[in-house]
């Protein structure tokens, strides 16, 4: 058998360890009650985030939202982290749990540009793409 030395590391695909919250945002529960009752779900935060970016274009309504959208992305680093995820490779959007975090990191990289956050906003789209997702991808799931 032999391997090949040029592939990158293998996809992360996360546990679907917070299917009780995102059944609860299908069925139209607050998604910041959720976020109460199940702070380490990406997702919930991911809602918050983009709810808050859909709302307005001043700057508490931009501040608020990048404030949920690290709170999500960091939830989801520790996820990945503890998936195996090494700081590199793909992080695919078919797999459900796993859109929560591609979620945040995408209202990370818009709530950042509204504030003037230049480089991280462009970070948390390369981001996007070094895990194998497009922008688009992710905004679709919305």
């Amino acid at each position: 058998m032999s391997h090949n030395l040029l592939s990158g590391p293998d996809p992360t695909r996360l546990p679907d360890d917070h299917a009780v919250a995102r059944e609860g945002l299908e069925t139209g529960e607050d998604p910041a009650a959720l976020a109460a009752a199940h702070p380490s779900a990406s997702l919930t935060w991911a809602v918050l985030a983009e709810q808050t970016l859909d709302g307005g274009e001043d700057v508490t309504h931009s501040v608020t939202a990048y404030a949920y959208a690290r709170t999500g992305y960091h939830r989801g680093l520790d996820a990945l982290r503890r998936a195996g995820w090494r700081g590199q490779g793909p992080v695919p959007a078919d797999h459900v749990p796993n859109q929560g975090f591609l979620r945040a990191l995408l209202a990370l990289s818009e709530a950042a540009a509204r504030i003037g956050e230049t480089d991280e906003a462009e970070r948390c789209a390369q981001f996007l793409t070094d895990s194998g997702v497009s922008v688009d991808e992710v905004r679709a799931l919305r």
